[in-house]
Formats: structure tokens, C-alpha cells, sequence
């Protein structure tokens, strides 16, 4: 058994965004990892996805526990009412993943539609502070837990088109910054996960459905996958409890911030 394994064992670990991209990685690396001894809540919007990843997974691993539910995190009186009625065995919650997310257009300021600006606030700020207040009561109770907020380069380095987006990402940054300093005396850590150019769907949701636009974001580079991320979240989170891996900005080879992507051939 290795220590991560040892270190995982038994946790319950809530992930938002579960049903595709990097929450469903992250929830398949979880089990391989803790080889099934581990407690997963997955929660997304689409829900028929979550009970297949369910299927899979305990088809694969025999003492692995899940629990998959709707959650939307814009509805924000709904969280609380999910998280009470949680079954006992899920209810306290070890490992928080906030990695429900959503960037929308890349229109310039002046010409951003105002629903645009409210979903990706209310999803990519709001949501994550209403959900990480939530369960940071039983965190702080039972003084252990890690908090994993998924940032991005854009809350680093802004970018034309993305000002929105860019700002959402800036304002998880701060909020990270602050509740791990508020921390410092507990045994909770807050850990922030900054990704580069990752290839999953997020580029079909933030260009509605425009499957040929999304592409082109990828074109002519070698982006990160969703594993790839995943990889690391579980990592962070395996780590002796005295260790704090705090922030963590990864790329991929041909990237060095938001809007420096090489591509071309790799001499």
C-alpha cells in the first residue's frame, strides 16, 4: 500500500462538476489511487452521467462507496439543503473540490452580454464561496479537511476577450488567498489549482455548442488533458498533513501564460 493510499483512505471527497472533464478524471484518479477505499460525492447538473461514472466505478473497485446527486451551485439555497441530506456516511466531508466552472464568449468589453457576466460570476465565485462556507462549519468542527479551489492562469494574466472570465478566476484567487491565511491556525488546508490551456468541453460550453470554434482553441498545440489536472489535485491532497502544496500553476510544454501559446513545431 503506498502512503498516498494510506493517506486517502476512507476520506470523503465531494467534487463538483463531476460529470465530464476534469471532475470526472479527478474522481476516477481518486479511486485509482486509494484503490477503491475512499467515499466519493459526485455532484454536476447532469445527473444520467454521474450515474454512469457511479456504475463504472464500482463495477471496478469493490469496497469504493459513491454517491452522485444534482447540484447546481448557482442555486444557492438548494446547496444547503443537499448537503443536509447527505447519507451519514457522506456527511463529513474531508476533501472539498470546487471545480465547477464556466467561461462564456470571448466578447470585448461593451458588447458582453449581462447574462454572460452573471452566470460566470455566479458560477465561478459565488457558487464556489456558498459551497466552501458550507462545509467549512464541519472542517473547522472536526479541525481537519482540505479545500481545493480550481483557478486558472486567466486570475494571473488577463487576456483580450476574457476580461470577464479573467475576473472571476482574480476574485477565487483573492478569496483563496485570504481563507488560507484565515486557516493558518487550523489543520485545514487550502490549496489552488491554476491550469493553462487543458483540452475537455469547456471550450464547447463557452462557445455554445460551436464545436468548430472550440477546436481552433487547440489548433496547432499540444494542450493538457483532463487527467492531467486530476493527476495533480489528488497529489496535492495526499500529501503528509503538515504539507501544504498552496498554489500550483501548470502548463503544458508550449504555453507560458494565458496568451503565450507556441505554435509551432518543436525544434
Amino acid at each position: 500500500m503506498s502512503l498516498a493510499q494510506k493517506r486517502l483512505a476512507n476520506k470523503v471527497v465531494l467534487i463538483t462538476g463531476a460529470s465530464a472533464g476534469i471532475g470526472e478524471s479527478t474522481a476516477r484518479e481518486y479511486a485509482a489511487v486509494a484503490n477503491g477505499e475512499i467515499k466519493l460525492i459526485l455532484t454536476a447538473r447532469r445527473i444520467e452521467k454521474l450515474e454512469s461514472l457511479k456504475s463504472e466505478l464500482e463495477a471496478k473497485y469493490q469496497n469504493i462507496k459513491v454517491f452522485v446527486g444534482f447540484l447546481d451551485v448557482t442555486k444557492f439555497d438548494k446547496v444547503s439543503i443537499f448537503l443536509e441530506n447527505l447519507p451519514s456516511d457522506f456527511k463529513e466531508i474531508d476533501i472539498l473540490i470546487n471545480n465547477s466552472g464556466k467561461a462564456l464568449g470571448l466578447d470585448p468589453v461593451g458588447e458582453i452580454l449581462q447574462q454572460d457576466v452573471e452566470e460566470m460570476f455566479q458560477t465561478n465565485v459565488l457558487g464556489l464561496i456558498n459551497l466552501t462556507q458550507l462545509v467549512l462549519k464541519g472542517m473547522k468542527q472536526r479541525n481537519r479537511g482540505d479545500i481545493v479551489n480550481l483557478g486558472s492562469v486567466a486570475g494571473r494574466d488577463g487576456y483580450p476577450g476574457g476580461s470577464i472570465y479573467c475576473a472571476t478566476k482574480s476574485a477565487l484567487r483573492a478569496f483563496t488567498q485570504s481563507l488560507r491565511k484565515e486557516l493558518i491556525n487550523t489543520k485545514i488546508r487550502v490549496i489552488e489549482i491554476d491550469p493553462g490551456n487543458v483540452e475537455t468541453e469547456f471550450s464547447n460550453v463557452r462557445f455554445k455548442g460551436d464545436v468548430e470554434r472550440a477546436k481552433k482553441v487547440y489548433e496547432s498545440t499540444e494542450p493538457l488533458i483532463a487527467d492531467d489536472i486530476a493527476d495533480l489535485i489528488v497529489y496535492t491532497t495526499s500529501r503528509k498533513e503538515n504539507t501544504v502544496i498552496a498554489e500550483t500553476l501548470i502548463f503544458s510544454t508550449n504555453q507560458a501564460g494565458a496568451y503565450h501559446i507556441y505554435r509551432g513545431p518543436f525544434n
